[in-house]
C-alpha cells in the first residue's frame, strides 16, 4: 500500500482557515459570534425549516430535544438497539426508560414490530400509551436515520398520530438526505418528527470538529432548547436564571467550520455517491439505501461472514475498517431494560464492516480497498 485509508475523515479543503481566521482575528472565539448565527440561518435554509439552534454535539440536541419534548423521570422512549450510544444515553440522562427496538433490512428501526409493540404490549388510555408488563407511559420514539438511510417516517407518523406518541428524528448521519417519493417528498431527514438533531463531529459528512444542530416545526419547544443551551439565562448583565441550563452553545469557531462545510456539502454527496458505486461497479455488493431517498451515502456497510478477520486483514494492509456499533440491549448499563423481539440487529452486528468512504478519498483508493477485499473472500 503507498499510504493509509481511513475509515472516515473530515474534508476541509474550502474555506475553513479564511473564515476560522476571519472568527480569530475579530476574537469571537466562544458562545457569541456572527459565524453562529449565520450558521444557524444556513442551515436552516438548506433544510427548509424556519429556525435552527447550534450547540456542542448531536448528543446534546437530542438531550435539548427530549427536555424540550418534556420526556422525563420514569417515561418510556421507544429505541433501536442497532445504533451508536449517544442515540440512547440522552434518555438515561432525563431520568427517562429505553425499550428497544429490533431494525429491519435497512438497519433501521423495524416498523412491524414496533406497531406490534404498540398493539400488543401496550394499552391506550385516555390518550396515553402505557407499557402492559412496565405499568410506565410509553411518551416518545427516538428514531435513528443509520448510516444516511432512512427509516420509514410515514408509518412512524402514523403510529405517532394513532397512540399520541413523540417522535424524536436522530438524523446525526443523515445530514443531506431527503425523501423523492412518497408523502415527505422533498423533506429532509430530521424535520419530519416533532424535533430532530443533527451532528457535525470529525467523522460526519460536514464537520465542526464537534457541534450540532436541533431543528423542529414546534416554535416553543426550539426556543427553549436554545434557552437551555445558554445555561437558561434570561438576563445577560445580571446574570439571571430561571431553571437547570446547560453549557451546550456551539462556539463561533466550530459554527465558521460549519458554513465553510455546508458550502461544500452537495460535493461532498455527489463524491460519497461516486464512491459508493465505484465499490459496486469493483464487485463490493454493499448494502443498499432505500428507493424513496436521495441518500447522503455517509457511510458503506459490507457483510461479510467473517467480519473480524476482514478488519484485522484489511489493518494489515493499512485500510481502517470498523464493524458495526455492539448492540446497546447487550451493554451492562443497558441489559436490564426491556428489549422486544431482537433478531435482525443480531445477525447484522455479526456481519457488517463499514468500509473507507471519506469524501477525499480517491477512486484509485477505493479500487485498492476493493482489491484487497477479494482477495480475502
Amino acid at each position: 500500500m503507498d499510504k493509509f485509508i481511513p475509515l472516515s475523515v473530515p474534508n476541509l479543503k474550502g474555506n475553513e482557515l479564511k473564515y476560522v481566521t476571519d472568527a480569530i482575528e475579530k476574537e469571537w472565539v466562544s458562545t457569541g459570534g456572527s459565524y453562529i448565527t449565520e450558521f444557524e440561518r444556513q442551515f436552516a435554509a438548506y433544510a427548509k425549516v424556519d429556525e435552527a439552534v447550534a450547540c456542542q454535539s448531536g448528543t446534546a440536541a437530542l438531550h435539548l430535544s427530549l427536555i424540550s419534548c418534556g420526556i422525563s423521570n420514569g417515561d418510556i422512549v421507544i429505541a433501536p438497539t442497532l445504533t451508536f450510544i449517544a442515540a440512547v444515553n440522552p434518555i438515561s440522562y432525563v431520568g427517562a426508560e429505553p425499550v428497544f427496538m429490533d431494525c429491519d433490512d435497512s438497519l433501521n428501526m423495524d416498523m412491524n414490530k414496533l406497531e406490534q409493540y404498540l398493539s400488543e404490549e401496550c394499552d391506550f388510555i385516555d390518550k396515553v400509551l402505557y407499557d402492559k408488563s412496565l405499568n410506565k407511559p410509553v411518551k416518545a420514539v427516538l428514531v435513528v436515520h443509520v448510516f444516511g438511510n432512512n427509516a420509514d417516517m410515514e408509518k412512524l407518523m402514523q403510529f405517532a398520530e394513532k397512540y399520541n406518541l413523540i417522535i424524536i428524528e436522530d438524523a446525526t448521519e443523515a445530514v443531506g438526505t431527503f425523501y423523492t417519493a412518497g408523502k415527505y417528498e422533498g423533506k429532509m431527514l430530521g424535520t419530519i418528527g416533532d424535533m430532530g438533531a443533527y451532528s457535525f463531529n470529525g467523522n460526519k459528512i460536514i464537520t465542526t470538529g464537534g457541534g450540532g444542530m436541533i431543528v423542529s416545526n414546534d416554535t416553543p419547544r426550539l426556543t427553549r432548547a436554545k434557552h437551555l443551551s445558554t445555561q437558561a439565562k434570561t438576563d445577560e448583565i445580571y446574570f439571571d436564571h430561571d431553571e437547570v441550563g446547560y453549557n451546550y452553545r456551539m462556539t463561533n469557531l466550530q459554527a465558521a467550520l460549519g458554513v465553510a462545510q455546508l458550502e461544500q456539502l452537495e460535493s461532498f454527496i455527489e463524491t460519497k455517491r461516486s464512491n459508493y458505486f465505484c465499490y459496486i461497479e469493483s464487485g463490493i455488493s454493499l448494502l443498499p439505501f432505500n428507493s424513496d431517498i436521495r441518500p447522503n451515502y455517509w457511510f458503506y456497510s459490507y457483510e461479510s461472514q467473517d467480519r473480524d478477520g476482514l478488519i484485522k486483514s484489511l489493518a494489515e494492509n493499512d485500510i481502517q475498517a470498523r464493524p458495526i456499533w455492539k448492540l446497546i440491549h447487550t451493554l451492562p448499563m443497558y441489559e436490564r431494560f426491556k428489549a422486544y423481539k431482537i433478531g435482525k440487529a443480531v445477525s447484522f452486528y455479526e456481519r457488517v464492516v463499514n468500509l473507507p468512504c471519506s469524501s477525499n478519498i480517491k477512486k484509485n483508493e477505493v479500487e485498492q480497498v476493493a482489491k484487497e477485499i477479494k482477495n480475502l473472500i
